[in-house]
Formats: structure tokens, sequence, C-alpha cells
């Protein structure tokens, strides 16, 4: 995974990291980034074992969790006995799935897993975060999306959580700075993944998304893999409660 930075070496040994929804996609990019610099990763997903994914996950952790529900989310908490870096990950747009985000039930849900269910593992896990002893701080990060910082009509429920994740990153920032953690959020361009099939898949979505990025392609999940290392690294020991766009540039094009 680092070699696709060949500049940075980031160093994690030791380091105690929860990625939930850390079996696809950006997750396992993530997750797979933090175990090459040498951390113990736990990575969770919805089914009953690691051994139900067709992917070798045989180098983590494995918790199953339910982001929707709270029982589910106290129960991963629980079982997490040390932890230096939170990445609150898990969740998909209901839309890639068929539903209707525009139900007042299927809105409940989006809103509750994408932010209400971050914030109760945070929460959950606070104490162990307060007792580490990671160089720079303990750190908390939430990934966000362009619909953190735009309209996008067919996700309302997603976008309203992305979009609360930047004012709960800043006050969670506020509250736990003083026991030494640090709480920032990624926002994540149009990036290839399992959720993210369908709307690549449609240039009607995707084209103008690419004609708009500066950079003159779509995400990998390696490009957010890196900033969240970043972030959660010594090197960034001064920034707290920032939500950093990683996008290629499309929220600076006109």
């Amino acid at each position: 995974m680092q070699d696709s930075w060949p500049t940075i070496r980031f160093d994690f040994s030791g380091a105690a990291v929860l990625v939930t929804g850390g079996t696809s996609g950006i997750g396992a990019a993530i997750a797979g980034a933090y175990r090459a610099a040498g951390a113990e990763v736990t990575i969770t997903g919805t089914r009953g074992s690691a051994s139900d994914y067709d992917e070798d996950l045989s180098g983590y952790r494995y918790l199953q969790l339910d982001i929707e529900d709270r029982a589910s989310i106290d129960a991963v908490a629980a079982a997490v006995d040390r932890l230096d870096i939170l990445v609150n990950n898990a969740g998909f747009a209901m839309p890639s799935i068929g539903l209707d985000e525009y139900d007042p039930d299927i809105f409940d849900r989006a809103v509750f897993m994408h932010l209400n269910g971050g914030y109760r593992m945070a929460r959950r896990l606070v104490d162990r975060l307060a007792g580490s002893k990671l160089p720079g701080g303990a750190s908390i990060v939430g990934i966000g999306s362009m619909s953190s910082y735009f309209g996008i009509e067919i996700v309302p429920g997603y976008g309203a959580a992305k979009t609360g994740l930047i004012g709960l990153t800043r006050a969670l920032a506020v509250a736990w700075g003083r026991r030494n953690i640090r709480v920032n959020a990624v926002a994540a361009g149009l990036t290839e993944s399992r959720m993210t099939a369908a709307t690549l898949a449609n240039p009607a979505w995707a084209e103008p998304t690419l004609q708009r990025t500066p950079a003159g392609r779509l995400g990998v999940p390696a490009d957010i893999a890196g900033p969240v290392l970043f972030l959660t690294s010594a090197a960034a020991s001064w920034i707290t409660g920032q939500t950093l766009p990683v996008d290629g540039g499309f929220t600076v094009a006109g």
C-alpha cells in the first residue's frame, strides 16, 4: 500500500487502530495502509466472521458491526481494550441498494448510520483514546464526502449526515482536546468503491465530475488513505477540528 506514496513512510508501529467498515473500498485501503505502517488493526464488517469475505482479512482482528444498531456499536466498543486511532468509515448511500432517502424512515436510517453511529462509537471509546501514548496524541477521523459541502439531490439523508459530520468534528475537537484527542475528517471526492460503482458506470454522473476535477481523474481508495494517515500522525499534531477535502480539486473548480 505505501508504495503508492514513494516519498512518504509512516511509522505506526504498535499503534492500536480501529477502522469501521474496513473490509472493502476506502475502509480497506485505510486499514491496509495502517497495517503496512506497523499498526495493530481491527476492522469491522457486517458479516459474521472474516472468513465470510472473499478478501484475505487474516492480517486483521475482525469484529462484526451493524452501524445502525446501538447494541452492536456498544459491543464493538466494549471489545476494544486499547485504542490510539478511530476511523469512522462504516456506512453506505441508501440509493446504492435501491432505497429512497426521501422516505422519512430511510432518511432517519441514513442520518443515524453516518452521523449518530459514528458519534456513538467515538463516545463509547473516548476513555480508551484518552489513554493513548501515541506521539501527537490519539485521533478520531471521520469520512465525509462532497455532500458535506454541496446539495446532492439523490442523497438528502446521507448529505445531511455528512454535513453534520463537519460540525461534530469541530465540537468534539474542542471538547476532547484537553484529553489529548484530536478529531478531524476527510471529505472524499468521487472515489472508486463498491458503493460508487453504479455512479461511475453512469456517464451522466461521472463525466461532469471528471470534467470539473483539475487533477483530471476520479479518486481511488489509496488517495483517501494517505491523508488519513497524515492526519493521525505526529506531523499533524497541531491539526484538529478540521475537514480536509480530498477530491482532486473538485471543490475549488468553477
